[in-house]
């Protein structure tokens, strides 16, 4: 279901243009992960399990990078739009999803149906991270993604990620193909929902004006992503965890839950 290296590089490099900006900002809705509360907008329960790397908080190998991230977000929070346009994901949250696992109604559905659901959950995992780490042992070349653009999704902004060479790429991708073709997370009804876009999300977008001057919003958005700094730094794609969440504002994990070194 993934892309090979060359369409996904092709892929990403068009949403980053300004006529996808133009194109994606007709189609940009409202978020329903935060709703309006006593004047501002707060994360609603949106439950799950998602396997990322770890989370801005924690990641001090690519600190350098969610430092320049945080700057970029202020950016987009000050374009003169309506206020309430864009809802930022707090700075401590930012990481990049490397597979979606299970989240909302489908998470609630598993744990009501089957009471074992998450101890299995994370038994399973735990073994794919034991056999994939066995597979990788004498080839674990150093992943490094870096960010290519902002990037507009139809309920969230953030900016898009692209493989710094092909190894970086195929890594991830077999990760991936490890996790959704297991046969036991396949039994708990997990399966792979959509091709990989690698993104780290820098807010969703909120109330949406019928007045919204959209071809004026994706006009700033372009002058935004050319203020992207081509030097900023690499990230490093070192470790993958286990985490869950409540809402889409904190991912977080026990201390024995699985987790995967790519590099050592």
């Amino acid at each position: 279901m993934d892309d090979n290296y060359q369409t996904y590089l092709n892929r990403v490099a068009r949403m980053t243009l300004p006529e996808a900006y133009r194109s994606q900002v007709q189609h940009i809705q409202e978020s329903s992960k935060f709703q309006p509360d006593s004047g501002l907008r707060q994360a609603v329960p949106f439950p799950g399990y998602s396997l990322i790397t770890p989370p801005g908080v924690e990641a001090t190998e690519n600190s350098a990078l969610y430092t320049q991230l945080q700057s970029y977000q202020q950016k987009l929070l000050q374009l003169s739009v309506n206020s309430d346009l864009i809802v930022p994901v707090p700075d401590t949250s930012f990481h990049l999803t490397l597979a979606d696992l299970i989240w909302d109604s489908a998470y609630r559905d598993a744990c009501e149906k089957n009471p074992e659901f998450e101890q299995q959950l994370r038994s399973c995992v735990a073994e794919i991270f034991q056999d994939y780490q066995k597979a990788i042992a004498t080839d674990n070349q150093p992943i490094y993604w870096q960010v290519l653009g902002l990037i507009v999704m139809p309920r969230a902004i953030g900016v898009c990620l692209v493989p710094q060479n092909e190894s970086s790429y195929e890594q991830v991708i077999k990760f991936r193909r490890t996790v959704y073709q297991n046969p036991q997370l396949m039994a708990l009804g997990i399966e792979q929902h959509y091709h990989f876009t690698a993104h780290i999300t820098l807010g969703y977008f909120g109330e949406i004006s019928p007045e919204l001057d959209r071809t004026n919003l994706s006009n700033m958005l372009s002058e935004v992503n050319q203020q992207w700094l081509l030097d900023s730094p690499g990230f490093l794609v070192d470790r993958v965890e286990l985490r869950k969440f409540d809402d889409m504002t904190r991912y977080y994990r026990q201390s024995e839950w699985p987790s995967l070194v790519f590099s050592h």
